[in-house]
């Protein structure tokens, strides 16, 4: 996971994961608050390789483990602008386009990618099909995570921001478990 693999994927439509060419259907893997926003900080993979990372990365899986953090990854150019914690869930994002958004440092790519309306999303926890629950809790804990950027729009914008960052809450139920 590079800055050049990383656009190698997006320049020639390969998989994130194979690194085979993509078809028409992209699967993001993603955490809840992805979902809330929908972007990735990540290109997309085939849904076969997506929905394996989603059951047995061991990050993903294991909703306990923490991120490893040390010289090597922090040195790679391998970074992330997702929220850092556990997210506890991994949703499989399947669309059919997505587009990229310059953000300077939020990403080590230096974009996020803005993932098109979902054909279906699928959710696990501890590598199985995860619950409702499972996944609205963590969406739960990790909204005030966002609300935290707010403090980041100019004043006069934070209303509105506020306002639409409570409407992307209120959608992306309608691609959680039992919708």
């Amino acid at each position: 996971m590079d800055v050049q693999k990383f656009g190698r994927a997006i320049r020639e439509r390969r998989c994130w994961v194979c690194g085979d060419t993509l078809g028409r259907h992209l699967a993001f893997v993603i955490g809840p608050m992805c979902a809330v926003n929908r972007t990735s900080s990540e290109p997309a993979c085939h849904l076969d390789c997506a929905t394996w990372s989603a059951r047995f990365c061991p990050f993903l899986s294991r909703p306990h483990m923490v991120r490893r953090h040390d010289d090597v990854i922090n040195e790679s150019g391998a970074g992330t602008a997702s929220i850092l914690r556990n997210p506890g869930a991994a949703g499989v994002w399947v669309t059919g386009s997505y587009k990229l958004e310059k953000v300077g440092k939020a990403a080590a790519s230096g974009y996020l990618v803005m993932m098109g309306p979902p054909s279906q999303v699928l959710w696990f926890c501890e590598g199985r099909p995860a619950t409702r629950a499972e996944v609205l809790a963590s969406i739960d804990s990790g909204m005030p995570l966002l609300e935290e950027t707010l403090a980041q729009e100019v004043p006069s914008q934070r209303a509105a921001a506020r306002a639409e960052l409570a409407a992307c809450r209120r959608r992306v139920e309608m691609v959680l478990p039992g919708a």
